[in-house]
């Protein structure tokens, strides 16, 4: 298992050594691939409309680097015309540099700031003067200015002046006529794609394809729309406000809106700087700040969840790693590009298992399956995250469908890690302690549930799923359980006691009367000291399969102890388990239940108990023996 991942983490290390040494060229080659994404839907929709492809390519591209041509212009405008006034505000910043000099005089800070860098200081320049005394003899010399000139040539020069002002516009010339040879051969290079991954595989890359068109173009329109209605409002806000350049900030704004979390921070930092300069108050200052922080709420709140959502498949975290990752990688762009290009990471991962662990890492989806993720809570000794997790779940859910689907399950785990001899007798006890308090911990659930069973009874409200549980779960129909006592016991540890403790809840639920006994109480010297008056059925839980000798024997104790008692067996199997259910009449039960739900249901079932069968053991072979004397002797 561990020889897979040595190749793998020296294939990370040499792609990122070649994309790092290589960004000059890979940098304009992903953001035409990218651009490709965001431009492939506008040529889709114009070869509906019957226009044939080049055409419809030339006219996308164009029109997307008009617009993005015309944005850098006025960009550049208004960062000209910010540049000229800037001089004009050099009063108000000093003034308000004075203002809070003589705030921080009052109270003597800046005084003994200043005080202490000064002695700094002289100890240091004393220190100096003491180590390096010239000597008498030594006259001082005054230092030689030198001055160096270089000679150039007027090709040198050109080269200086041209080759810088050249290299963007020969960049964004290369992304133009990549991404228009991009969307010209788009269905060619799909092709190739497919016939180079394979055609055992086409069915995966197919999806892969098509989920990283959708993720990504998806991602770059809508974060696009909602850039936009972000930054028209900030624009407008700060026109109305007196911020000088409003038009520079707005587009600002709907740039840096594309780099996660810090990009809001820089757009709103700019405006409230220059706001600070252009007034000799602090009002202009509060409003700014206001208006930002407004948008943020209404775009975070309203407008990204109802256009964009959760989308793109990133967890948080990863979004975070990523854009520094890529920051690293390729410059501030890498920094705008971090999320679309991990986006495609994880679509890689999702469908290609060489690279499942970039889905695992950088995804939002669950890595652990819930019962898996409630065994490990339990385990840790964390009922309360666990609870936290059950909530949830109960959100849309009953509690017997929570406790079939992911309790017992989990539960399971445990039981077959002790089988295994992998888990401690500490680690046993934890577990079960930990379920224990679990059950306890959704007392409450089970009592909103109960009431509403009454309501139902009642008449006063119709039968639906609980808290808002929605038609698609097909939960039993449980019967009602007034008037009833059942007794709910562990099988054969405190595993089993969990098991048990679940089940007595979801009979309280349903209106039954429910007890709860340890495994300890089977045992031959205790079994007379339960409470079975009242009883009207007793269900011993076990989650060891291999347990149809101490079912039996439990079977025969309890109805020994009261005659007429109907007992069954909860025996729950895990998913992989293939062997053969355990019958009743193996085991002289009333009942075999492999659910919650179906134990629910056969113990409150109004049926007689099944009578206690006679032992066919050696005792019962030494009472045939004298009849069989008395047969012969005759």
């Amino acid at each position: 298992m561990v020889r897979p991942a040595i190749p793998t983490a020296f294939t990370l290390v040499g792609v990122t050594a070649v994309l790092y040494l290589g960004r000059e060229v890979f940098l304009p080659l992903a953001v035409a691939f990218l651009l490709t994404f965001a431009l492939a839907p506008m040529v889709s929709a114009m070869r509906k409309r019957s226009l044939p492809k080049l055409p419809a390519v030339i006219i996308t591209v164009a029109l997307a680097f008009m617009a993005i041509g015309l944005f850098s212009f006025l960009v550049a405008t208004q960062v000209s015309t910010l540049a000229q006034n800037i001089p004009t505000y050099q009063y108000n910043i000093l003034e308000k540099v004075r203002s809070l000099k003589e705030m921080g005089a009052n109270g003597g800070i800046i005084e003994r700031l200043s005080g202490a860098v000064e002695r700094v200081g002289a100890e240091l320049e004393k220190g100096t003067r003491q180590t390096s005394t010239p000597t008498p003899e030594a006259e001082p010399r005054e230092p030689l200015p030198v001055e160096i000139v270089t000679r150039q040539t007027t090709i040198d020069t050109l080269k200086n002046v041209i080759v810088p002002l050249a290299s963007p516009f020969a960049t964004a010339g290369l992304i133009i006529v990549v991404v228009i040879f991009m969307l010209l051969e788009r269905e060619d290079l799909r092709d190739r794609f497919i016939r180079l991954v394979g055609y055992s595989d086409l069915h995966r890359t197919t999806e892969a394809l098509q989920d990283a068109g959708k993720r990504v173009g998806r991602y770059l329109l809508m974060q696009l729309v909602v850039n936009t209605s972000y930054a028209i409002p900030i624009t407008i806000g700060l026109w109305l406000i007196g911020i000088p350049n409003a038009l520079l900030w707005g587009m600002l704004a709907l740039v840096l809106r594309f780099v996660p979390y810090i990009g809001p921070a820089i757009a709103m930092l700019l405006p409230l700087l220059l706001a600070l300069a252009i007034a000799p108050g602090w009002s202009l200052v509060l409003w700014t700040a206001a208006l930002f922080i407004l948008m943020e709420l209404v775009s975070n709140n309203i407008v990204e969840p109802w256009l964009y959502g959760s989308r793109t498949g990133l967890s948080p975290l990863a979004i975070i790693v990523a854009a520094i990752f890529w920051t690293w990688l390729w410059g501030p762009l890498g920094l705008v590009l971090s999320t679309p290009l991990t986006v495609c990471l994880v679509v890689l991962g999702r469908h290609v298992p060489q690279f499942a662990f970039l889905d695992v890492l950088l995804g939002n989806e669950p890595v652990l399956e819930p019962h898996t993720r409630l065994y490990q809570r339990l385990l840790a000794g964390d009922p309360d995250e666990a609870t936290d997790n059950a909530e949830e779940f109960l959100e849309e859910r009953y509690l017997v469908d929570y406790y079939d689907r992911i309790g017992i399950p989990a539960l399971l785990l445990g039981e077959q890690d002790r089988q295994r001899g992998v888990m401690s007798d500490e680690q046993r006890r934890k577990l079960a302690a930990s379920a224990q308090a679990l059950v306890s911990n959704l007392d409450e659930v089970a009592q909103e549930e109960e009431d509403e069973e009454e309501e139902d009874a009642d008449g006063k409200q119709e039968p639906g799923p609980a808290n808002g549980a929605t038609e698609e779960i097909d939960t039993p129909d449980l019967p009602d359980g007034d008037g009833k006592t059942l007794l709910c016991l562990g099988g054969r540890g405190e595993i089993d006691d969990a098991a048990a403790a679940m089940l007595a809840q979801i009979l309280e639920v349903q209106g039954a009367a429910a007890k709860t006994a340890s495994h300890l109480a089977l045992e031959s010297g205790n079994i007379g000291l339960l409470d079975l008056k009242g009883v009207d059925a007793a269900v011993v839980a076990f989650l060891n399969s291999r347990s149809a000798a101490h079912a039996r024997y439990a079977v025969r104790r309890l109805k020994r102890a009261k005659p007429g008692l109907r007992v069954g067996i909860l025996l729950p199997k895990p998913e992989d388990d293939d062997s053969a259910p355990m019958k009743a009449d193996a085991v002289n039960a009333d009942f075999v239940a492999e659910s919650i739900a179906e134990a629910v249901i056969s113990g409150l079932a109004d049926q007689k108990a099944v009578p206690l069968k006679a032992t066919t053991g050696r005792l019962s072979r030494k009472r045939t023996r004298p009849k069989a004397a008395a047969t012969a002797k005759a």
